[in-house]
């Protein structure tokens, strides 16, 4: 039988996206015991009004970070810390969904449903497409493969993923790096080594507008040695 499921998006800004990943959200066919929280990473005040008009529309957790840190955006480590925390205290799987990513009606619940079933699963991951229905990034190393419940070893990533309540009873996120920024890749690969399954869903995909919260990071595609300056002169997006 399915674990509850606790199911979070980490915001900043980019409000257009954020909207349509948080409706789609709240708009999809989820399981019986399911919970839902927003984490505010330092939004404009505007943005973050708007936010809170939209938990109040739809009943969801909001969780503003400048009220528990004074560290700046990102804060995935923090993030992760109170998500690992609360999903442990409900016996729940944690589901993350990012702000650039729009899951279908019955994303989560097939999802979640498949976790269930699978042989020791860590990390379960939908794999990402553009507007025309093409593999994109982050998973662009899965372009060939066929649709299906693939096990793999390569790094899978936090776009749209279940983290199963075994792996997050099996490390605790209070070791992860303060120094990093980002998680996603470490988090995959320390399921692996943990003993668990990771596995990537190839026949369920999800829309995915990389980078849309952060718009520098597109320099990575456009103008990679602008993206790469930065990186190092501003301490940016380490993994």
């Amino acid at each position: 039988m399915p674990k509850p499921l606790h199911i979070i998006t980490p915001v900043k800004d980019s409000y257009e996206t954020t909207t349509g990943s948080i409706r789609a959200i709240m708009e999809s066919d989820l399981p019986a015991s399911c919970s839902y929280t927003v984490y505010n990473d330092f939004s404009t005040a505007g943005n973050k009004k708007l936010l809170e008009e939209m938990a109040g529309e739809f009943n969801f957790g909001l969780v503003h970070l400048e009220e528990l840190t004074i560290n700046p955006s990102p804060n995935y480590r923090l993030i992760l810390q109170l998500a690992q925390k609360k999903a442990l205290e409900a016996g729940a799987d944690l589901m993350i969904v990012e702000s650039d990513v729009c899951v279908k009606p019955d994303t989560i619940l097939k999802m979640h449903t498949a976790c269930s079933g699978l042989h020791k699963p860590g990390m379960v991951a939908a794999v990402t497409v553009d507007e025309s229905g093409a593999i994109n990034f982050p998973y662009l190393y899965a372009s060939s493969y066929p649709s299906s419940t693939i096990k793999t070893r390569k790094r899978l990533s936090f776009c749209c993923s279940i983290l199963s309540n075994s792996l997050l009873s099996a490390y605790d996120f209070e070791r992860l790096d303060p120094e990093k920024s980002w998680f996603d890749v470490y988090i995959s690969h320390k399921s692996l080594k943990l003993g668990f399954k990771n596995y990537l869903m190839t026949e369920l995909p999800v829309l995915h507008r990389p980078h849309s919260s952060r718009p520098w990071k597109q320099l990575k595609y456009s103008q990679p040695w602008k993206y790469y300056l930065q990186k190092i002169l501003k301490q940016r997006d380490k993994i």
